[in-house]
């Protein structure tokens, strides 16, 4: 008989069309349409989609990871590319790259922590909490005293913006010869010039302040603080703030590049900086496990590390788009998304997150290059997960609505020309 063929064929079939509508199926298309529709600003025509590899190899970038979350969970996680031009050592989800700035709303979650402690005040002038460094005193303190909040959200008047970071072999100054820019600190000294509260500038300084204001709060080395407070709760693994990089994990660490290409003598930069972020070493992994409990907290599924209540706080603009620590973004309508990036030499990241909905990406390279890349790849995974309009349609129809005009424009004139010569 041939029913049982006939059987086998429609139960293979339907175990194919299965298959085809499982959710890792899904994702694999997806991540393949992510892999296939790169997106430029300045692309030519501007809804040209371009390939990941080969958009890798026009900046030079060596190495990327992007991990994806979906409805607070890790959707994928992938590695590309290889942990140093010229090696053939792969770059895999748990490659570690440094975070730069990226980090700090990091710190600033443990920051609010030791608020909801008691430990720390938000609004009170922190030279009444410093103990072993103080904020030397100007006209401009005199006017507005510097706070906490006005720490995290860049308001506090304070300088130096960045930090460049020292080469294999320099000497390394201590938090106190930074903050002074006392040698061998190759940054000048951390002050306030600005009166506090007054505007939004960029300040790593700032950040390296609220370090001495948690050591001196706290009462312990600023990596135990940041190890005990958010890595270890919140299940960062891999991750550390220890500068210089631990000799055993430096076998799975990705080697910064220069816009050139050339690798950055050493492999990296230490960053003794750490309250800036700027010594964090991380994977794609440990944040986007920041990220989703970040965005749990904000939705009222707090675990204890941060509160329902402070994470509103922390993603409510303070100043322009700042909030405390990450930027913000909210129309007040259906736009609401929190994000930092993150640059040391050689390296190159960002987070972008959406608290309503759970959604998020993270990006991390090992290139100067890796912004340019990272801002095709953002406009990939948006497009692909309907978290902004599909550009495409958009070029497509402006282009089909100009057509029409044009196409109208011409009919007009020949009307016009066939009614002159009838007269």
């Amino acid at each position: 008989m041939r029913v049982v063929p006939i059987l086998i064929v429609i139960l293979s079939s339907l175990f194919l069309v299965n298959c085809a509508r499982s959710p890792e199926a899904l994702t694999q298309r997806r991540i393949a349409r992510v892999e296939q529709g790169l997106l430029s600003d300045y692309s030519d025509p501007p809804w040209k989609r371009m390939e990941l590899l080969e958009r890798m190899q026009h900046y030079r970038v060596p190495g990327v990871t992007i991990a994806v979350i979906t409805e607070f969970q890790i959707e994928w996680i992938k590695g590309y590319g290889v942990l140093e031009a010229g090696s053939s050592e792969p770059v895999t989800p748990e490659t570690l790259f440094q975070t730069a700035s990226l980090a700090k709303p990091i710190v600033a979650v443990a920051a609010l922590h030791h608020v909801e402690r008691g430990s720390l005040e938000l609004d009170q002038d922190v030279n009444q909490s410093l103990i072993s460094w103080h904020i030397p005193e100007t006209k401009y303190t005199a006017e507005e005293e510097v706070t906490l909040r006005r720490l995290l959200s860049h308001s506090a008047g304070v300088t130096v913006e960045g930090f460049r970071g020292y080469a294999l072999g320099e000497d390394v100054p201590g938090l106190r010869q930074i903050l002074d820019g006392e040698w061998p600190a190759n940054s000048p000294p951390i002050r306030v010039d600005i009166v506090p509260g007054t505007q939004h500038r960029y300040s790593g300084g700032g950040y390296m302040i609220v370090q001495q204001l948690l050591e001196d709060v706290v009462g312990e080395p600023f990596q135990g603080i940041m190890q005990n407070t958010v890595l270890e709760p919140w299940g960062m693994t891999a991750s550390t703030f220890e500068s210089p990089l631990p000799e055993h994990l430096s076998e799975i660490a990705a080697s910064g590049h220069r816009a050139d290409g050339s690798v950055i003598p050493g492999g990296w930069h230490t960053y003794p900086e750490m309250g800036s972020g700027a010594s964090m070493w991380t994977t794609s992994s440990d944040l986007a496990q920041f990220v989703i409990r970040v965005m749990q907290s904000y939705t009222g599924q707090s675990d204890g590390v941060l509160s329902h209540d402070m994470a509103i706080q922390m993603l409510t603009p303070q100043i322009d788009n700042r909030g405390l620590g990450p930027l913000v973004y909210d129309d007040g309508i259906n736009l609401f998304y929190f994000m930092h990036p993150g640059a040391n030499d050689g390296f190159t990241s960002v987070m972008v997150a959406y608290p309503l909905s759970g959604q998020g990406v993270i990006i991390m390279t090992n290139s100067d290059n890796g912004n340019a890349l990272w801002r095709e790849i953002l406009n990939s995974v948006s497009i692909e997960y309907g978290w902004v309009k599909d550009y495409t349609s958009l070029y497509v129809s402006t282009a089909i609505v100009i057509g029409f005009v044009l196409l109208g424009i011409l009919v007009l004139r020949r009307t016009r020309v066939r009614g002159r010569s009838e007269e």
